[in-house]
Formats: structure tokens, sequence, C-alpha cells
């Protein structure tokens, strides 16, 4: 049996972390782990501005991918008709201008991780603006009113109907 085979069915192997291309693995499989159970979508502040667009009456599609000229994004909230895509952005991944910090621990893995976060974020932005989108993003600290009227603002001045 080959050495990887070895290690891919020994049950005492411990399991290799998965490697970055950011240079480093994140810090233990404990952290791992962790990161692995956080949720990419329907996180508590994208599921409340759902249930009120929803309750006032709006159609939407969530978590749809959407291919533009350029590359693949996927809004939490498209409205499809309308031509508006609705990010929620969390404040740690998304470097919240308020809440946003940088790791003290382990800034070699994090740094570049939570600045590409960014830069993917500008890039999404820029494609759906250039195939005619109109797009919305949304901190999870902003109150839920708030975050909703800036919506529905749109919305209703989108061309699109």
């Amino acid at each position: 049996m080959s050495r990887q085979a070895q290690a891919r069915t020994s049950p005492e192997a411990p399991p290799r972390p998965r490697p970055t291309s950011y240079g480093e693995t994140p810090t233990t499989p404990g952290r791992s782990r962790n990161m692995q159970a956080i949720r990419r979508t329907n996180t508590k502040p994208e599921v409340e501005l759902r249930s009120a667009l929803h309750r006032r009456g709006y159609r939407f599609r969530k978590d749809l991918s959407i291919y533009t000229a350029i590359r693949r994004v996927r809004p939490d909230v498209v409205f499809t008709a309308r031509r508006v895509a609705v990010f929620v952005d969390g404040c740690f991944w998304h470097c919240c201008p308020e809440h946003g910090r940088q790791p003290s621990v382990n800034s070699g893995y994090w740094s570049p991780k939570l600045q590409r976060n960014v830069e993917r974020d500008r890039l999404a932005d820029a494609a759906l603006q250039q195939d005619g989108w109109t797009v919305v993003r949304i901190w999870e600290h902003e109150e839920l009113e708030a975050a909703l009227a800036t919506v529905i603002r749109v919305l209703d001045a989108s061309p699109h109907r």
C-alpha cells in the first residue's frame, strides 16, 4: 500500500491541514472546524431583512447565482425583474469601517484573507454594475428599519419593473 493510501486509511494518522492560497493554515484543527461551521447564507441579519421584505409584499430570490460577462456573483437577495442585488455583509468578514478589526493572532493568515474578501466585493459590484444591475450593500450592524428603507428606496427608483 502506498504511503498516501496508508495515510488516508490509517485511523491514527492525524488529518493534514488543508493548504490555503494565503501560504499558511488556520491555526489548529479546532479553528478549522469552527471556520467550517460559519454560515455563508441564512445569517440572522440576512434572514431578518428577507422576512421584513417578504412581509411588505416584495418577492425575491435568495442566494441566486448571477453570471455576468466577467464573473459569477451570488448576492444574498436578488430582485431579478428589477435587476437589484442586495448583499448583507458581516462586519468582521468584510472589514466594516466601524466594527471591523484585524485579528491579532495569526495575522499572516487573516489579513490577506479579509483583504481578499473586500477585493472580491469590489469586483462583484463592478461586474454587476457593468451588466446593468444596481448593487445594495448592507452592514450586519445596521438597524433593520434603516436597511429595509434603503432597499425599498432602491427598488422604487429602479427603472426595471
